[in-house]
């Protein structure tokens, strides 16, 4: 194996050195046996393909990364063939693993994964011989064709042999978390938001401005949203409920679906025509200006698409300034409130609140903006101490690399 084949791809195809990493970025390595699913994954939370496309994916041959920086989200993807052994001398384990935060393994449920389980043991014992610090996170994928029973069965076998075998290892204290995931369902997306939140230096600030909202607005249950990814990465401390989840991220999608339409209707009648391609780019870019109330719809079986439409044609509101932060209210015929707020262009505050809490929605307004100017100052934090950091970095190697 030539060490350069350590040369990765980027979306494009084209090809770069490995000096050409940016910055000095936490990493996710994505690793697993080949037809695994990883490229899938990467193309699928990242990339918004649809998870049909990805049927037509060639396997990977080659490191491929993806730079994700996103307010409090900042790191590197690199998707791993699942033929190579980068653990062999040829490849300098220490520039790959080094700054390592996440490594995902990934093993294909429908599978024989007898095989990926010694290459998951074998990974995670080499990779924490290099990086002691790297948090490992295991997809039990492609479970959307299988029984909640054999679900269920096939996490508990994986979780058997792998601590079997890091015991007998000796390697018992290294701690696995696991995760049943598919890419046709929230499945995938909420995992990487627990894997995510994990890196997040600020989360503990994040969970407390979030408790603090909830308690003094009447607030249920909040999520804070990456818009593009729709991982959320930070709740509030009470248990995270599925299905509330499934609501508030389908809910984005409602909103920016409108958001398009509305929008192009705004474009034609401002003497512009938009293109099929603005569309989709704002379609998959972030929530816009519009601020919309829908009154007893629903997502997800929680309300009709007449009542929907009804109230889409009465109570869609356009704000005039074209910088005006979104706003959605969605009814839904539990009694539930579903609210929408943007923080910035980023990120999205989504509530889930009783309707009798929100009839003093003055109030859950006025926290949301001292909500906002918290979560700025902190974003404000975070970015000048990564500067300061990349800086330091570059510095030290400056050094280094001066006194060799």
């Amino acid at each position: 194996m030539e060490y350069d084949d350590y040369r990765y791809q980027t979306d494009n195809g084209s090809e770069s050195g490995q000096e050409t990493t940016t910055g000095h970025k936490p990493r996710i390595l994505l690793m697993g046996l080949q037809r695994s699913g990883k490229s899938s994954i990467q193309r699928v939370v990242f990339n918004k393909m649809p998870p049909n496309d990805t049927l037509y994916l060639e396997s990977t041959t080659k490191i491929q990364k993806e730079d994700v920086t996103r307010s409090f989200i900042d790191f590197q993807v690199w998707d791993f063939p699942g033929q190579i052994n980068f653990f062999e001398t040829a490849y300098d384990s220490q520039e790959i693993f080094g700054e390592v935060g996440a490594l995902i393994f990934v093993i294909d449920a429908q599978d024989d994964y007898r095989e990926a389980v010694n290459r998951l043991h074998y990974t995670v014992t080499s990779a924490y011989r290099v990086n002691p610090n790297i948090t490992f996170e295991v997809l039990i994928h492609k479970v959307d064709g299988l029984s909640d029973d054999y679900k269920i069965d096939t996490q508990r076998d994986i979780q058997q042999r792998t601590a079997d075998a890091l015991a007998d290892a000796q390697m018992e204290h290294i701690q696995l978390s696991y995760y049943l995931t598919s890419i046709y369902d929230h499945s995938i997306y909420e995992a990487f938001s627990k894997i995510i939140q994990k890196l997040i230096r600020e989360l503990p600030t994040l969970e407390n401005l979030l408790n603090v909202l909830c308690s003094n607005s009447g607030i249920d249950k909040a999520y804070l949203f990456d818009t593009l990814t729709k991982i959320y990465i930070a709740t509030d401390s009470s248990p995270v409920d599925m299905q509330s989840y499934e609501i508030c991220s389908d809910m984005i999608d409602v909103i920016i679906d409108i958001e398009c339409i509305y929008g192009a209707q705004n474009s034609a009648s401002n003497g512009t025509t938009p293109s099929i391609n603005d569309v989709e780019e704002d379609r998959s870019a972030t929530l816009s200006s519009p601020s919309l109330s829908v009154g007893n719809g629903g997502v997800n079986g929680f309300g009709g698409a007449d009542s929907l439409q009804e109230q889409l044609m009465s109570d869609t509101s356009v704000a005039s300034e074209p910088e005006a932060e979104a706003s959605s209210l969605i009814k839904l015929t539990n009694g539930d409130v579903l609210y929408l707020r943007e923080v910035n262009r980023l990120l999205v505050l989504i509530c889930i609140l009783r309707q009798e809490s929100f009839e003093k929605h003055g109030l859950i307004d006025y926290n949301f903006q001292c909500f906002k100017e918290a979560i700025t100052d902190v974003f404000e934090f975070s970015n000048t101490r990564n500067k300061l950091n990349s800086q330091l970095a570059d510095g030290n190697e400056l050094v280094n690399n001066t006194s060799e």
